[in-house]
């Protein structure tokens, strides 16, 4: 069912493109068209009510702007007059003169379609009608027939509609002109990036038991220290005080100066608790969680195994990222297909001709929009189900040398086979909880200064708690494909499933998210910083560039996405492996006809924790056996008592858990 509403959308995707392909928007957005609604290249229709509508474009290619830097990009709307012009020119034209004799030796008119191109010095219409001077040079822009300025400046005041923080245009040319000049570093340093992300995937393995340890040892320690403080500044504060109060009369001085003092010691006494409940609180979980640390450490080492044996993993955010950017350029492409399609409709306050969708055809872009949500939400699902895949299948190969050759490519045919309706389900999932989110927050900002705190706190709330339903599906969505690979069952049959395994091991899942997680988001940081440090000394070395704090600033944001995106996938290798270990250990023992598939490295773990499993149990039985043969000694009395003397030789030792008798009692 849900693959094939996934297969609905996708054709009702097409079917959209094609609707703005037949009604003409893709020709307008393609070949452009004037202010007149005329499509430039090609002979056009009348359109009723608009003036200078019907015209023969054939010769007259390229779209041009009177004023081509009067574009209004917050408000999406084309201030300045459009024509269409058989040429662009390619050189700065200062008067009206010149106006002319480009015209009358390119055949290319620049001013509106009425004004003769010999009469353009002398018509009093010029100012409006004809393009603002001077004419800045321009050149087509490829694929879309615009004629763009040069001049980066005009690029400039584009950017300062944007960025509105921006109060000197002369820093923004600046950062612009440092970007230009320094892009064979950014490229070389997000080269670096890629390269440190894949070295840190494979070696992470090796170093990750010392910063597990040394991270957990900080928090611990960082803990103490501060509820430390806290407790000594809330100490010096009743011993000593502090005697900021204003210049008053003594005894308004003294009033305040004790109400002051008594907040003060209030707020300190608070935090002071606050920290203490939330260090013991920590302590404990340290305590109880300390052996499942170790299943976190042996998870990232195999982790690190499984991407020797599997490289090709390391290609899936390539492939995926790749997939997600030719759907979104398609999309893009579509959605300002759909800008252009639509009836003919003349703007009251510019004078100018718009197409518009109107009636039911206005929902198209809200479809469309949903697309956008559930199809991406598809291809990131189909990552996990292909990463999950190849993890399964090295997991449960016992001879890891007699793997198939391309583990990937097998999970990939698997999953186009059997598993596209469990992955579009759980992506739609995922949809029915995002648009509702997304909704809420353009709510959120369209009413932002005009709503009361009440609607405002409680379209917060409901917000934070969609993300974190979302967060939450999305990670047993996750488990759920790995038991889809295990078990070739349905998407609602392997949820359950995950979720009762997840249930069982919750204190391990708790333990492997919050350290394993926190370990991982140290390892971009570190990507990011050595990027970001590698950056400073090359661009400082370039005494040429003055400007590199944007260019830096895009080599931070690019490495850190960079880092996400193969640690990602790190993550999903290692949640996949811990579902995989619950599950063995669930149905396996070690025992023959029930041996464990796990690696070297969890199989010591679970040694581990047998033999402290039965030293643990083997104390509790001591002392249980203890208490009983002490409970037994009671009626042994009352029997001697009874009895005739027993002989010297009787003799009762208690060692252990052994109770030993010289002869039998006589009776």
């Amino acid at each position: 069912m849900a693959a094939d509403a996934e297969a609905h959308l996708c054709v009702l995707q097409g079917s959209i493109c094609g609707f703005t392909i037949v009604t003409g928007g893709a020709a307008r957005l393609v070949f452009g068209y004037d202010s007149y609604g005329n499509t430039c290249g090609q002979r056009n229709e009348l359109i009723e009510g608009v003036r200078l509508s019907g015209l023969d474009h054939t010769d007259r290619k390229f779209v041009f702007f009177l004023d081509p830097c009067n574009i209004d990009i917050v408000q999406r709307k084309i201030k300045s007059v459009a024509l269409c012009v058989s040429l662009c020119p390619a050189e700065e034209l200062q008067t009206y003169q010149d106006l002319k004799r480009f015209a009358m030796v390119n055949g290319s008119e620049l001013c509106s379609y009425e004004l003769a191109a010999h009469k353009y010095p002398g018509l009093p219409e010029r100012i409006d009608k004809c393009p603002k001077l001077p004419v800045p040079p321009s050149k087509p822009l490829p694929v879309f027939n615009r004629c763009t300025p040069v001049d980066v400046s005009c690029y400039a005041k584009f950017a300062e509609a944007v960025v509105t923080f921006v109060g000197d245009s002369s820093v923004l040319h600046r950062l612009i002109a440092g970007v230009a000049a320094s892009k064979e570093i950014i490229i070389g340093l997000c080269v670096l990036a890629l390269a440190l992300s894949m070295i840190l995937m494979v070696i992470i393995r090796y170093i990750s038991a010392v910063l597990v340890w040394i991270l957990t040892s900080l928090v611990v320690l960082g803990s103490l220290a501060g509820t430390g403080v806290l407790w000594w500044l809330y100490i010096d504060h009743r011993l000593y005080g502090n005697d900021t109060s204003p210049k008053l009369p003594k005894e308004a001085k003294e009033e305040m100066k004790a109400e002051l003092s008594a907040d003060s010691g209030q707020a300190l006494l608070v935090y002071a608790v606050s920290a203490s409940v939330f260090t013991i609180i920590l302590l404990l979980l340290m305590l109880f969680m300390r052996k499942r640390v170790a299943l976190t450490i042996a998870l990232f080492h195999v982790a690190g195994k499984v991407f020797i044996h599997l490289p090709l993993l390391t290609l899936q955010p390539f492939v995926t990222f790749l997939a997600l950017l030719l759907f979104w350029i398609y999309w893009i492409l579509v959605l300002l297909f759909l800008g252009t399609s639509g009836n003919p409709e003349q703007n009251e306050e510019t004078g100018l001709t718009e197409f518009r969708l109107t009636g039911p055809l206005q929902y198209l872009t809200w479809y469309h929009a949903v697309g956008l949500v559930w199809i991406s939400e598809f291809i990131l699902a189909c990552q996990q189900m292909t990463v999950a895949g190849a993890v399964v299948t090295y997991y449960f190969t016992r001879d890891k040398n007699r793997l198939p050759v391309t583990p990937i490519l097998s999970s990939v045919l698997r999953l186009v086979r059997y598993h596209l309706g469990t992955v579009a389900k759980g992506s739609f999932i995922i949809t029915l909880v995002k648009i509702p989110r997304l909704i809420l927050m353009y709510i959120h900002n369209q009413l932002k200064g005009r709503e009361n705190v009440c609607a405002r706190l409680l379209l917060k709330t409901c917000i934070c708690c969609l993300w974190c339903l979302e967060k939450c599906l999305n990670y047993l969505n996750q488990n759920a494909y790995a038991a889809t690979a295990i078990n070739s069952t349905s998407f609602c049959t392997s949820a359950r499933d995950a979720f009762v395994i997840l249930v069982e091991n919750a204190l391990r899942v708790a333990t492997i998210n919050a350290i394993g997680d926190f370990v991982l988001f140290l390892a971009k940081i570190l990507i990011m910083t050595s990027t970001a440090f590698a950056g400073v000394l090359l661009l400082n070395y370039q005494r040429d560039y003055t400007e590199w704090l944007l260019p830096l600033i895009i080599v931070c944001l690019f490495s850190f996405l960079v880092a996400h995106c193969f640690l990602s996938i790190f993550e999903i290798v290692v949640d996949v492996l811990f579902l995989c270990f619950a599950i063995d250990t669930k149905y396996n023992d070690g025992t023959p006809g029930k041996e464990f598939f796990m690696d070297k490295a969890l199989m010591e773990f679970v040694e581990s924790s047998r033999r402290l499993g039965r030293a643990a149990e083997r104390g509790r039985s001591r002392v249980k056996e203890a208490v009983s043969e002490g409970a037994e000694m009671k009626p042994m009395k009352y029997v001697h008592l009874r009895a005739t003397a027993p002989k010297p030789s009787q003799i009762l030792t208690l060692r252990g858990v052994e109770l030993q008798v010289g002869k039998k009692l006589i009776g």
